[in-house]
């Protein structure tokens, strides 16, 4: 057999399973020290010269040359064109995946995305005012592959919000433009876009060029130096996360064909070597299956290499006491995806605390909400599900309190705030409190 996947083979029961289940969890986000300090060096050129910088990189790492940025914008004619030269298929396949993202992405604004406020009974107003961000940049990864999947999670939340403006920023290595991805800019309603990449695209984005506007926001995923670029940014603009290598985290009760489950894992490892497939359940038998599966299918799939890789180098088949030892162990990993395989699903999803999206039922491949179920596919990864959450509406949206004190509410709350800021020493906080008194 040409390419041997095999996931680290681990029981609840081991002696030694927490020191090994730490230890094929750990990824590091550290970026390399020799990146950071270029990336630095790029964000302070693209700060000091601009559009001569963007250029001057897009030309060095892109192998693209052209005599301005503005030779780099696409128009909305060369999207449109896109989108009525690709395959009457892709075309169909993006519009329907475009309105199932939008129609969830409307139901979350609904849900949380509104302005609201109340009056005591002294007439007091209180309240939130939900206004959208201005403007907005999207990342949308190039060269390797092509992702115009990202590009409708990303744009078509923030026009949901009702952003002003939206900038996608793309690579496009040698200038080959990828027709999918700009005919998804078209159909998720992007106003402008640039092929240019990298740590340059990012720095544009957040500090303005003569031809970039700068952004309130980047969001979008990338390489390192893309990453390590947003990161330094941050404060600047807001950023939605520093993702890391993908995750899926299955959890089967031994009910789902084994088969499916196998190409489940496989449909993260494929991503990159880093990326982690993990599964959880409590059928040391299934456990076997499963691994006859990926032993039959990897040799078959084209990107076998790297999913073996993958599976080998950060994958794990762990035999758990039960069920709800398995949910437990979820939690502890907050994966990115994590499916509920089992003939029962909404016995376990209330035990499930941690995790990115969750995909209940065998039929809920991890894969349906990469594309088109509706829910937003950039996720948290390496473990900060306990605290943070998809990408959605609420990320382009920003809330301001309303208050509107009245006369009653003034004699109400003045001697108390007056009475807090003597005690913390701030007089004329108190004094314009206590003047509304008088």
């Amino acid at each position: 057999m040409p390419f041997a996947g095999t996931p680290l083979r681990l029981s609840t029961t081991d002696m030694d399973f927490e020191a090994q289940f730490k230890a094929r969890l750990h990824w590091s986000a550290d970026t390399d020290a020799a990146i950071e300090q270029r990336v630095a060096a790029i964000l302070a050129d693209v700060q000091t010269r601009g559009d001569a910088a963007v250029l001057e990189y897009t030309a060095r790492f892109d192998g693209l040359s052209a005599d301005s940025v503005a030779a780099l914008e696409l128009t909305q004619a060369e999207l449109k064109a896109a989108f009525d030269t690709i395959p009457e298929s892709q075309r169909q396949a993006l519009e329907f995946a475009a309105a199932r993202v939008r129609t969830y992405h409307e139901a979350q604004k609904q849900a949380c995305g509104q302005s609201w406020s109340y009056r005591d009974a002294d007439g007091t107003l209180l309240g939130q005012k939900v206004t959208p961000l201005d403007r907005v940049g999207i990342y949308v990864p190039g060269g390797k592959a092509a992702y115009p999947s990202s590009v409708l999670m990303n744009a078509i939340p923030a026009h949901v919000a009702g952003v002003g403006e939206i900038i996608m920023v793309v690579p496009t290595p040698q200038g080959v433009k990828n027709p999918l991805v700009l005919a998804a800019a078209y159909v998720a309603g992007v106003n402008r876009a640039f092929t240019v990449g990298g740590a340059q695209a990012v720095a544009a984005l957040a500090y303005g060029t003569a031809t970039i506007p700068a952004v309130n926001k980047i969001t979008g995923p990338g390489n390192a130096y893309v990453a390590a670029a947003k990161r330094r940014v941050f404060g600047t603009v807001g950023i939605d996360m520093i993702a890391g290598p993908s995750e899926i985290l299955v959890l089967a009760d031994g009910s789902t064909p084994p088969d499916w489950v196998a190409m489940d894992l496989f449909s993260q490892a494929e991503h990159d070597e880093l990326a982690q497939s993990i599964l959880l359940c409590p059928d040391a038998a299934y456990i076997e299956q499963v691994q006859a599966a990926i032993d039959r299918l990897l040799p078959h799939m084209p990107r076998a290499e790297i999913i073996a890789k993958s599976l080998t180098g950060r994958g794990a088949l762990v035999h758990t006491r039960s069920m709800e030892e398995a949910c437990a162990l979820s939690n502890r990993i907050a994966p990115e995806h994590l499916e509920v395989s089992s003939a029962n699903p909404h016995r376990w999803e209330p035990l499930l605390l941690h995790a990115g999206a969750i995909f209940l039922g065998a039929y809920t491949s991890e894969s349906l909400g990469d594309y088109c179920a509706g829910p937003n596919h950039v996720l948290p990864t390496n473990g900060t599900a306990r605290f943070s959450s998809p990408l959605g509406v609420y990320d382009f949206q920003k809330r301001s309190s309303l208050i509107e004190v009245s006369a009653a509410g003034a004699r109400v709350l003045g001697p108390i705030a007056a009475e807090l800021a003597y005690g913390e020493g701030l007089q004329a906080h108190a004094r314009a409190a206590e003047m509304r008194l008088e």
